[in-house]
């Protein structure tokens, strides 16, 4: 799974970044230079199930980021940054709602429904762009021959191009599953689900929950694969340097129930519909990421792809019975493991072990 961070100049992206990743990255390098880091999902059953099983090693799923430069007035430019963010199964564009005159907010002033506006555009007119091209070439190999495929193609582009011009983002649309296969190979910006990162001063903290209403950005929670995470850098950047008993009192302090690292997880997990099943054992502990829905061969999958060939039946337990039965055998003894068959489909903090040939 991979999220792009977008934005405008100064509004804490490379400082986000650097809070989720723990990568050491100088907030004032070139502003073309991707940054690319990986953080680990924090996941509590993970921890107590290893409590139990001991194992030699343990895993946690994972989220690779991507970071670009702040996007500029220049489109060339801007469209250049945009690139590494072709592969990402969704955006974070953080927002500044924090004052701060030492770090002056290039377009003078703090209003966030303008910047967040300023960078769809930027995302429509590079989604734009590429659409028209492919239109182009489309309608040239319908002149010299008639074909069903590029004439579905031609349609569902067309549709496209006219959500972009009225500035509507393409992730507001609806697809039909053969229209979203049409589409797959083109990587529009502006379909991937989107998640805002308001990035607000410390002094609010105490009021995180009124954030969004008070800068009256009600509207962007109802939009359609959106998200909303209020996120206030400075705090999470002392969080960052501090051990888990120290951060916990300082979360106290502020009146902040979760870090705002882990709320911007679990948001994006939600976003991209996405779950969590375990597989546990002496040599290692381990969360595997998959999507909501997906069957018990499917699952199987994201661990070898022989596996999901060969797989016979799966034995699944819920990861707290498993954690107050101690072991897969008590599990066994209490009737809380099932044999499920392939059709099964998985449901989050399943722990499973697959049966499978070869």
């Amino acid at each position: 799974m991979q999220t792009g961070i977008i934005g405008l100049p100064k509004v804490g992206k490379t400082s986000l970044f650097r809070i989720l990743t723990r990568a050491r990255v100088d907030a004032h390098s070139a502003s073309n230079q991707a940054h690319v880091g990986i953080t680990r999902v924090p996941d509590a059953r993970v921890v107590k199930l290893s409590e139990v099983f001991k194992p030699k090693k343990i895993t946690y799923a994972t989220i690779e980021y991507v970071d670009i430069g702040g996007l500029q007035k220049d489109r060339e430019k801007n469209s250049a940054s945009l690139v590494p963010l072709r592969e990402a199964d969704a955006l974070a564009n953080v927002v500044r709602l924090f004052d701060a005159p030492e770090v002056p907010h290039e377009p003078g002033s703090i209003d966030a429904m303008r910047d967040i506006e300023s960078v769809e555009i930027e995302l429509m007119l590079n989604d734009l762009e590429q659409a028209a091209k492919r239109i182009e070439r489309v309608e040239k190999e319908l002149k010299k021959k008639k074909d069903p495929l590029h004439e579905a193609e031609l349609q569902v582009l067309l549709r496209c191009r006219q959500a972009l011009e009225a500035e509507k983002p393409l992730r507001e649309l609806e697809f039909k599953p053969e229209e979203q296969k049409l589409l797959t190979g083109f990587m529009f910006l502006t379909r991937k689900p989107m998640l805002y990162v308001l990035n607000f001063g410390d002094e609010e903290a105490p009021q995180i929950d009124q954030v969004i209403e008070k800068y009256h950005l009600q509207k962007l929670v109802v939009k359609p694969q959106t998200a909303v995470v209020p996120f206030c850098g400075k705090i999470e950047a002392e969080l960052a340097e501090l051990n888990d008993a120290e951060a916990a009192e300082m979360m106290r302090a502020y009146g902040l129930a979760e870090s705002g690292r882990d709320r911007l997880i679990q948001a994006s997990y939600r976003l991209l519909g996405l779950i969590s099943f375990l597989t546990c054992g002496e040599p290692e502990c381990r969360a595997w990421t998959i999507e909501r829905g997906m069957t018990a061969q499917k699952a199987a999958g994201a661990i070898h792809s022989d596996i999901e060939r060969g797989f016979i039946k799966a034995d699944v337990v819920n990861w707290e019975d498993l954690l107050k039965a101690g072991s897969f055998a008590a599990a066994r003894e209490r009737a809380q493991v099932r044999l499920e068959g392939k059709e099964y489909i998985v449901q989050d903090g399943d722990v499973i072990l697959f049966r499978h040939s070869g």
